[in-house]
């Protein structure tokens, strides 16, 4: 485990980079660098942490993010537009901020001279709409243009070839990672398992948009945290991407929102609506790679994510 090293994330506010600061705070210094649009820092009781300093900034702001950054170590750019509703209502601001935002979080770790560390975090939705078991150098898909499902995967994809680029060509050290669908304590925002276990706690209808036959593989966070430690620590993952997810807890949407309600013996009610937009079919990733060079293997099943996720819920509502 690494120490006396200082932390440098953007978007640091968010769900995932909660539970990543949760493990490196006692031992490191971190800098939290995001304009708190989702908040999960202020409640999770980190906010007032003697080793936490909290930067209100933009990553399209280049000069305050290169000005932010210096003094770091190890750079985790977490920022960036994510969820299905805010991509279609808002596409530029989407592009921009995975675009350009991650092209300015480069460039100003270029500018440190970041040396033991950027992850950068794309997506699994670059694999497209029917991804089976994906392998890290299957191809990528980018998706019809005008469809605003691909907005936020094309803005994804450029970020991680614009990465790669920063690596082969300043020899920053690289590592990005492709979270498949991560849910668990502190998530906010648009993901469908704690929207589910949100309204089965409250034996309120759950909305399917579509058919409920989209397949994905439901990956708990701090498993994923236990994968993205070891992409920071771990110098054989410089310059190579990974897929993050556990490809055990494979599940349609409908089976999915019937094993909420089951687990937690709500009553609450699934009704269909129309699809939103184009949706992935199937989503489930091939761990081989994260397993042969990281070590890494998912624990946590389906079910006690699930309990252990409606706990938190339980406990901020009360």
């Amino acid at each position: 485990m690494i120490t006396n090293k200082t932390i440098f994330i953007t978007g640091g506010a968010g769900f995932i980079a909660n539970t990543l600061i949760k493990h490196y705070i006692e031992n490191n210094k971190i800098v939290v660098y995001d304009n708190f649009h989702r908040d999960t820092l202020s409640s999770s009781g980190l906010a007032n942490h003697q080793n936490l300093t909290v930067i209100k900034g933009d990553v399209l702001d280049l000069a305050f993010l290169t000005e932010s950054m210096k003094g770091a170590d190890v750079v985790v750019h977490a920022a960036g537009i994510a969820g299905i509703d805010t991509v279609i209502k808002d596409p530029v601001r989407t592009m921009s901020v995975n675009m350009i935002g991650t092209a300015n979080a480069l460039e100003a770790a270029k500018i440190n001279g970041i040396k033991d560390r950027f992850v950068d975090f794309s997506t699994s939705e670059i694999f497209g709409s029917h991804a089976f078991k994906s392998r890290e150098e299957d191809t990528a898909v980018a998706g019809s243009v005008g469809e605003a499902r691909w907005v936020y995967a094309v803005s994804k994809l450029a970020g991680e070839h614009l990465a790669h680029a920063y690596y082969k060509q300043y020899k920053l050290p690289v590592v990005t990672v492709r979270p498949f669908n991560v849910y668990g304590p502190g998530q906010t925002g648009e993901g469908a398992l704690q929207i589910f276990i949100k309204k089965a706690l409250k034996n309120e209808d759950i909305y399917i948009y579509g058919d409920g036959t989209a397949i994905r593989a439901w990956c708990f966070v701090d498993d994923f945290v236990d994968c993205l430690i070891r992409c920071i620590e771990d110098p054989k993952a410089i310059g190579e991407s990974f897929n993050l997810g556990n490809q055990r807890t494979v599940i349609t949407t409908l089976g999915l929102a019937e094993s909420v309600c089951r687990v937690l013996k709500s009553n609450s009610k699934i009704i269909f609506k129309d699809a939103l937009s184009a949706d992935i079919e199937m989503r489930i990733p091939s761990v081989a790679k994260s397993k042969e060079i990281l070590g890494f293997e998912a624990k946590v099943d389906l079910e006690e994510g699930i309990l252990r996720t409606a706990e938190y819920f339980k406990s901020i509502e009360n």
